[in-house]
């Protein structure tokens, strides 16, 4: 249930700013090469990061490389594969990989258990696998039940859910891990962290943050443990642009329709 606020909170001071992609910062399409970001927003996104002494990294279940792609030029701090990637301020990354043998085995696991699932695709990232129904969401409680006998069958191994895919990764790797991690270095380090997040997969980020007393937003519907709401991909880009706006990263009293911002209870 959500109580709408009047007053969202105003954010003045020393911030550490974490962004999920997909269905955050972008509309998500059929296809996961069909997502853009809006160049005002990735430009807004340089601007938040000057305003904050380089401290707001993308944490995604894509890969660093595909977030390369879609904030270019930019260069930001990253955590790609739920964190099983992670790229630093300083450039350097810190990689989670599956031993060679456990990847060769586990991809021709995969391939042969969706083989008689039509429409259903799979995608290696190296150091995970996401099995994707969007396109054969007839298939989802297949898609279930092999995700869950592949961890079964291979030990270090743990599930994912998303929206219309699940991921099978290595064993403690997650959003909430990820930005633990920032949070203990520079430039994050002794801020007040803020983790916006559209799915599953944020939620880890969300328990992170309500434990160091910062900000999650969750954007869209659904039940969640975040302690704000915004609307949808287009409220967070008015959300961020207001932000900018603000001397000192304040984000000012909001206009009369303007309150997309709503707290979860």
């Amino acid at each position: 249930m959500t109580d709408p606020l009047t007053v969202p909170p105003v954010l003045r001071g020393n911030y550490a700013f974490f962004f999920d992609l997909d269905g955050t910062l972008a509309e998500i399409q059929p296809h996961p090469d069909q997502v853009t970001l809006p160049k005002p927003i990735i430009a807004a996104l340089q601007k938040l990061a000057e305003q904050q002494n380089g401290a707001l990294a993308l944490i995604s279940g894509r890969s660093m490389t595909e977030l390369d792609s879609l904030v270019a030029p930019h260069r930001f701090p990253l955590a790609g594969v739920h964190g099983a990637e992670r790229r630093d301020i300083s450039g350097h990354k810190h990689i989670v990989s599956l031993p060679e043998n456990l990847a060769q085995d586990l991809e021709q696991w995969l391939v042969e258990g969706l083989k008689p699932l039509a429409g259903c695709e799979l995608e290696n990232k190296g150091m995970a696998f996401a099995l994707h129904y969007r396109q054969a969401q007839q298939h989802e409680q297949a898609i279930q039940q092999l995700a869950q006998q592949t961890v079964a069958r291979f030990e270090g191994l743990a599930l994912q859910p998303g929206k219309c895919v699940v991921e099978i990764k290595p064993a403690g790797i997650n959003k909430g891990a990820a930005v633990e991690a920032f949070m203990a270095e520079a430039p994050f380090a002794d801020r007040i962290p803020v983790f916006v997040g559209d799915d599953l997969t944020d939620e880890a980020g969300f328990a992170v943050v309500n434990q160091a007393g910062g900000i999650s937003v969750k954007v869209g519907q659904g039940s969640t443990q975040a302690q704000w709401r915004l609307a949808g991909v287009t409220a967070t880009h008015q959300w961020l642009l207001e932000l900018i706006q603000q001397d000192n990263t304040a984000l000012s009293d909001r206009r009369d329709g303007h309150e997309s911002l709503s707290r979860s209870i």
